[in-house]
């Protein structure tokens, strides 16, 4: 028997990010209760950005678009640990993260404390069914442009925003 994703427990968060209990991922759906997630930014040789189309059944942002591979990482699961899970189940490879910057995101429906990495890979990915529906590599500028005409996870953008900061702060 497989466990319903909506069952898993990840960390209950205070408000400064320290864990301070359990909590499943159904309790934790628009409830603003802190908690951590890891974030991706998958290039490939390039420097295109991969972005993928969620499913339908997702249960937060279904069928819209994200610039970021990642997730909730499971209870006392390090955000390095967490990212590399995440990439081989949602896109099938093997990656060694790049760690980027702490990232502290928040909103009317969620609050996270995360970590941000980026990652070089040319796939062929393998897409789980579950979670992505389609996915292609773009352009930086295109993906940002993407942002501003079409639905995409509110967090990712926010990570790809600055992440794009960042980038031209070390250009100048």
């Amino acid at each position: 028997m497989t466990l319903d994703p909506d069952d898993e427990l990840v960390d209950r968060l205070d408000d400064a990010g320290n864990v301070i209990g359990v909590i499943t991922r159904r309790e934790l759906r628009g409830s603003r209760i802190p908690h951590r997630c890891a974030y991706m930014l998958v290039f490939n040789s390039k420097d295109q950005l991969f972005i993928h189309q969620r499913t339908a059944t997702k249960a937060t942002h279904p069928l819209h678009w994200d610039v970021c591979v990642g997730g909730l990482p499971g209870v006392g699961e390090s955000f390095d640990d967490a990212i590399r899970r995440d990439m081989e189940e949602e896109i099938g490879v093997a990656v060694e993260p790049e760690r980027l910057f702490p990232f502290h995101y928040a909103d009317e429906r969620s609050i996270v404390h995360g970590m941000v990495y980026r990652a070089v890979h040319n796939g062929p990915f393998r897409l789980q069914p579950e979670e992505v529906l389609r996915g292609e590599f773009v352009p930086l500028a295109e993906a940002v442009r993407r942002t501003e005409q079409q639905a995409f996870c509110p967090d990712g953008v926010a990570v790809l925003t600055e992440y794009i900061r960042r980038l031209r702060q070390t250009d100048s």
